[in-house]
């Protein structure tokens, strides 16, 4: 049987022209899931979430409801503030690791990433225990590039997260193009990961080709938009600028013979839509809702 297929956005708290006026922070959640069944959770990649917060998730949504977990960036690669670790973690750093503006990966001491790790799976497997678990996202920069220490990072995250759904975002063409491809996608299939394909803006380094493949578990799509005008802008004042954009249904369209292709090799698809500016991610949300209900209805499995 082909796999559901399941629509949501990435961050349900930026979706401010989505919500009544006055609907209360603690209300949008469930106001959210009741039209949608699916959702990207972006804070836990700005810090690690609170153990209330996860707990707060679940019982706001309905049986049935699926969250994808965006990584610590930390993890992924990307700078961290020292602001933003678990203040214990802060505290116990030593004075010239917490006076930096940012911290990478191989910076922090191996008994303090060991407790980020464990910190971050408790959060995963507050949504794991309640059945609401999809995938953990790791979605890495631009910079991370297809080399011999990158693939062991990669290795290392799926260690961390042995028995937890992964899926990877690469954001740097060279893993894609040409001989890497192959290798790359191999790479993920051996390993049981899941590929992240993308829908963006191409000719740019950071620009990563609209390749559908399923090599785990799950298939996923982020859909962050074509806005060639600000993808690589310096200078913005919030990152939903980057993704300002709404499609058209022939662009979404583009898709839909794609996302059937995976469904043959899925046990679920999902569609993710991170262009979250104004009301943006809920319009193309439903857009994508309307066209790949339309394009699937031979054989609907559309939540």
């Amino acid at each position: 049987m082909a796999a559901t297929v399941k629509i949501g956005v990435a961050a349900w708290g930026d979706l401010n022209d989505y919500y009544p006026r006055g609907m209360k922070p603690a209300e949008k959640l469930t106001f959210y899931a009741a039209e949608f069944p699916l959702v990207e959770v972006d804070t836990s990649y700005y810090a690690i979430p609170a153990p209330r917060m996860p707990a707060s998730w679940a019982g706001a949504t309905p049986d049935g409801f699926t969250f994808n977990i965006k990584a610590f960036r930390l993890f992924t690669s990307h700078p961290t503030p020292p602001r933003f670790l678990p203040p214990d973690i802060r505290a116990a750093l030593p004075d010239e690791l917490a006076s930096k503006r940012s911290l990478y990966y191989n910076d922090v001491p191996d008994r303090h990433r060991d407790a980020l790790w464990d910190m971050f799976r408790g959060v995963v497997d507050t949504i794991r225990d309640a059945g609401k678990l999809g995938v953990v996202l790791f979605q890495f920069p631009p910079w991370f590039m297809p080399r011999r220490s990158s693939y062991a990072h990669v290795d290392e995250c799926r260690e961390r997260m042995a028995g937890y759904p992964v899926a990877v975002e690469l954001r740097n063409r060279f893993w894609l193009a040409d001989d890497g491809l192959e290798e790359t996608l191999s790479y993920l299939r051996r390993a049981g990961i899941s590929f992240v394909a993308v829908d963006e803006p191409q000719g740019f380094n950071s620009s990563v080709p609209p390749v559908a493949d399923v090599t785990g578990q799950f298939g996923i799509v982020r859909f962050h938009g074509r806005n060639r005008d600000t993808w690589e802008k310096k200078g913005l004042k919030k990152s939903a600028e980057r993704f300002d954009y709404y499609y058209t249904e022939d662009e979404m369209a583009e898709w839909a013979p794609r996302i059937e292709t995976m469904r043959s090799s899925a046990d679920e698809v999902h569609v993710i839509i991170n262009t979250n500016n104004q009301d943006q991610a809920s319009v193309n949300a439903r857009l994508a809702a309307k066209v790949f209900d339309k394009s699937l209805a031979r054989s609907p499995r559309l939540l």
